[in-house]
């Protein structure tokens, strides 16, 4: 089926020329929002998995967590080519010797094509950007990091115990983009201390940094998490399907239509979530999300518009609202 979006599948076969799946692989770190270094308690979204529930254990070796899941990924999608993703906690938040060590295991084999890491917009150095870029350069492997944003709303942010704010995550994505790695953001659409102009402004800033991949999630509320304690005291509006979806198409339709979509909705095993995608599959949500575009005739970058810069030196973007 053709879709009014840019989705990164079809990236991957225009890039790759074939299937290409990415390996979920867990490495021993935390957050530095968690341990007293930045903050304490993490995100109130965030649960004692970080961000990733479909890993494996992190005492397992690279190497073995790699094999495990091309096995069982190539045998399911027939895949024959993979991108290993560091995905849960900050990946970067370890030594310099010790993140060389875990990106060089990764990376091995003609059928692993590059390295997605995920980490937080202030937890990366100048070394480490420095070495995936000669890795990318001398290895041929392409290299994609995955910040947080969220939200480009700050106030929110504060809320979310982000402990950071959106001028932090430009500034950080710029560095990316610097040193030749694509970038990948991810973003909540149905945040409930958000509007839709602060969905508006968070689609001008994935354009402003030129973000290469968004990946798009709905709020879930994850069992035991600050987000949890907050919803049994009745402190989170949660927003309903229909205003996620209008919000998606809000974003999808002011986001540059080079940018490739890695996810429309959140996903989370039921046994870690309290509230997630309003009781349905993913998936359901996601054909609602679709079918919704095409009843209304809407497509990604349908008002997009590039940035400019003022004399002044002020951003200034000019857009169509719905």
């Amino acid at each position: 089926m053709d879709l009014n979006y840019y989705p990164y599948s079809l990236w991957l076969k225009r890039h790759y020329g074939e299937k290409v799946y990415k390996l979920p692989v867990n490495l021993p770190v935390t957050c530095p929002n968690r341990d007293g270094t930045l903050g304490f308690g993490g995100c109130i979204f965030c649960g004692e998995q970080g961000g990733g529930h479909e890993t494996l254990s992190s005492k397992t070796s690279i190497r073995e967590q790699i094999d495990t899941n091309k096995r069982y990924i190539g045998k399911r999608y027939n895949a024959k080519k993979f991108i290993p993703y560091f995905q849960s906690h900050t990946n970067t938040y370890l030594p310099l010797a010790d993140f060389i060590k875990a990106v060089d295991e990764s990376l091995v084999g003609p059928d692993i094509v590059g390295l997605s890491i995920a980490t937080r917009p202030d937890t990366i150095t100048d070394e480490q950007l420095r070495y995936l870029e000669e890795v990318q350069t001398q290895r041929h492997k392409d290299i994609t990091i995955e910040l947080g944003l969220q939200t480009a709303n700050d106030d929110t942010l504060k809320i979310l115990n982000r402990g950071h704010q959106c001028a932090d995550f430009c500034l950080s994505a710029r560095r990316v983009k610097e040193a030749g790695l694509r970038l990948c953001t991810h973003v909540i659409l149905d945040l409930p201390w958000d509007n839709r102009e602060d969905v508006l402004k968070t689609a001008q800033v994935l354009n402003k940094v030129q973000s290469d991949f968004a990946k798009c999630h709905s709020l879930y509320i994850v069992k035991e998490s600050r987000l949890h304690e907050m919803y049994a005291n009745q402190e989170v509006p949660l927003l309903d399907e229909s205003e996620f979806i209008h919000r998606c198409i809000l974003f999808l339709t002011h986001l540059n239509p080079d940018t490739a979509i890695q996810r429309l909705v959140g996903r989370v095993p039921e046994e870690f979530s309290v509230v997630a995608n309003w009781h349905k599959s993913w998936w359901k949500v996601r054909d609602n999300l679709e079918a919704q575009m095409m009843r209304q005739g809407n497509f990604q970058g349908q008002y997009y518009t590039k940035y400019e810069e003022n004399e002044d030196g002020r951003k200034n973007a000019d857009y169509n609202k719905q």
